[in-house]
This record gives C-alpha cells, structure tokens and sequence, in this order.
C-alpha cells in the first residue's frame, strides 16, 4: 500500500515537473540541439515502433495498412514490442511476419509482460538500439494509408528538428466492434488482413507531439532515449500504467514538437480497453472512464442543460433565432484538450 502510495506522489511530480514548473536541466543534460543534428537526405529509413497488450484486434489494421499500402520511396521498420502471453498479439504477429512487404521490414520485440505495461521501457529500449534516420512512437490503432508513409519521408528531407509531428490525423467514431469498421478484406483465407471503411473517420488538428504521434529524429533518441533520464519510468509494473510519460518526454527534449504536413494517418477510437483486462474494473464502466467515454458523458449533460434552458426560456419569453446568435471566431482555438487536440472543424476530442 505505502509503495502504491510513493509511485503516485512521484509520478505526480514529473507531471508537475513536466508543466515547466521544474527545470528539464536537473534531469535530462545530454539533449542536442537542432544545430549540432544531421539534416540527412535522400531516401530515408523510418522506424515505427507500437506497443500491444489485448489489442490484436486493432493491430491487424495497422499491420495490414502497411500490406496494403507499402511505401515506395522510403525505407520502414515496423516494430512491436508485446509479450508472448498475449496469445492473440503473438498469433498475429506470427502470421504478418511470414508476409514479404516491399520497403518494409517487421521487427517483433518480445519483452516481459511487466516491461509492456509501462510503455516508456519499450519506447526507450528501441530508442537507444535504432539504426533509423527517424522514429515514430504511435499507437497500435493507428493505420498508415496511402502516400502516408512516402509524404513523411518528403517532409522529412534535410530536417534538424528534435521532435516533430502530423499537423492533422483523422479519428473514427468511438466503436464497440472494429468490425464496425471493416470495408473489405482483401483474402478471404486471411481474414487478419483487413481494410478500414476510411470514410467514418473526421480530421483532427492536433497541437503537440501527444503519444501516437511523436517522432523523433533518430540522432535524439539513441542519444537520450525515451525518459531514461527518469528510473521511475524505466521500472516494470504489475499493470498496464497510464501514459503520463508521454508529456515528461517532450519536457525533457525541450519541446512540444514541431508539426508537419503527412496525409492519411488515420486513428480507431474504440469504446472498450483491453491493455486494462487486467484491472478489477466492471466491463460496464470502461467507456466511462476512458477520455472519450467522460467526453460523450459531459455531451449528454450538456444537452440536456441546454434542453431545459431552452423549455425554460421558451415560459418566459421568446428566444433568439438562428441568425441572432453570433457565430465563433473560427481564427480563434477553443480551449485545448489534455491531449492537444482540437477538431476541424467543430468536433472536439477527448
């Protein structure tokens, strides 16, 4: 209990620290500038690294997407770090690793199951070991379609920049099912190939370099690696840990990240959570608790507010129509999420 207790007040003080409050310099000294990097060019090599606990069921999209949709111009590594207890990751990832893909090489990283739930020891263990030009840390739910893959590698040319990340990526619906989703599956004999119906997704603007989008120039990463500078963060856990090193990380280098131009990244927003099986939580409030189950909750508060303040105005007396009400500043951003995100343009995530 008393360790339980230690593990949140120091995990709350990097969250402080990671605010600004605390100088980055008394942890992480070893961080490059953008001058002193290599602004390399050319065809480059980019390594994307995902991490899956009970998630097979979204990481065949994102695998299939790069079957699908290999890219031509630049070199990929497409990592996952999972455990082999995760019968259903290990299944999925035999069955990929036996598909030749052009420009592309799987890379399967199988650590224990404690190193797994706390992310920032597989992110730091690829980051100090990548031979990559540059490396992207996303999500398991996260496809790459397209020219996705060869537009990053154009926006990448010559770049010093320490952090960088998709300006806007496009989000679906929340989904029970991510057959929900499923437009084709292109081998009837391999039904973990599958295709994403792309039209239930909607652009999002992001702001900063969150936790699926953060990539970094490989020089950074082999050289600081992934909040190593913090032991807190490089210790196995008994479950999956929230991911508040993904903020400490961008502290620690310095910035927020720098936003570039690279179409078709498309991310499954998905009701149920499977890397939190393992908690004693009731199935029925894993919406609830996720950001965008407490989003869709505060919608339905608020429409209701707004119901009864309308049945309210309309006893006392006429309300304004349509044309009377001033409509925003588009120029203006709303107030930004935990997340950095905000919606183009209307919808906002959580």
């Amino acid at each position: 209990m008393m360790a339980g207790w230690i593990g949140r007040l120091v995990e709350n003080f990097y969250r402080f620290a990671a605010i600004g409050y605390v100088p980055r310099e008394l942890f992480e000294r070893r961080c490059p500038s953008p001058a002193d990097l290599p602004g390399r060019t050319g065809p480059l090599h980019i390594e994307i690294v995902s991490h899956c606990w009970n998630y097979s069921r979204l990481l065949k999209f994102q695998l299939s997407s790069l079957l699908l949709s290999p890219p031509r111009e630049t070199q990929v590594t497409m990592t996952v770090v999972y455990s082999p207890e995760d019968q259903g990751t290990d299944d999925l990832l035999s069955f990929f690793g036996r598909q030749a893909v052009p420009n592309v090489t799987w890379n399967w990283v199988p650590i224990d199951k404690r190193s797994v739930f706390r992310r920032a020891i597989g992110r730091n263990l690829r980051a100090k070991q990548t031979t990559a030009d540059w490396i992207f840390f996303t999500d398991c739910d996260q496809m790459f379609c397209r020219d996705s893959l060869d537009t990053l590698g154009r926006e990448l040319q010559g770049r010093r920049d320490l952090l960088v990340f998709p300006r806007v990526t496009h989000c679906s619906d929340r989904i029970s099912d991510p057959a929900e989703i499923v437009v084709d599956t292109p081998d009837a004999d391999s039904p973990h190939i599958v295709s994403a119906d792309l039209n239930r997704f909607q652009p999002i603007l992001n702001h900063k370099a969150i936790g699926p989008l953060q990539i970094f120039h490989g020089d950074v990463a082999r050289q600081v690696g992934y909040c190593e500078a913090i032991p807190f963060y490089q210790r196995p856990v008994e479950r999956w840990q929230k991911t508040y090193e993904d903020r400490v990380v961008r502290w620690l280098v310095g910035t927020h990240g720098v936003p570039i131009d690279v179409p078709h990244i498309y991310r499954i927003e998905h009701h149920h959570k499977g890397r939190y099986e393992s908690r004693k939580t009731p199935a029925w409030m894993n919406a609830i608790l996720s950001n965008a189950g407490r989003t869709d909750l505060m919608a339905k508060f608020r429409r209701r507010a707004a119901d009864e303040a309308g049945s309210a105005a309309a006893v006392s007396g006429p309300t304004a129509t349509p044309g009377d009400i001033p409509k925003p500043d588009a120029s203006t951003p709303g107030r930004s999420s935990s997340t950095g995100l905000e919606p183009l343009p209307h919808r906002r995530a959580g």
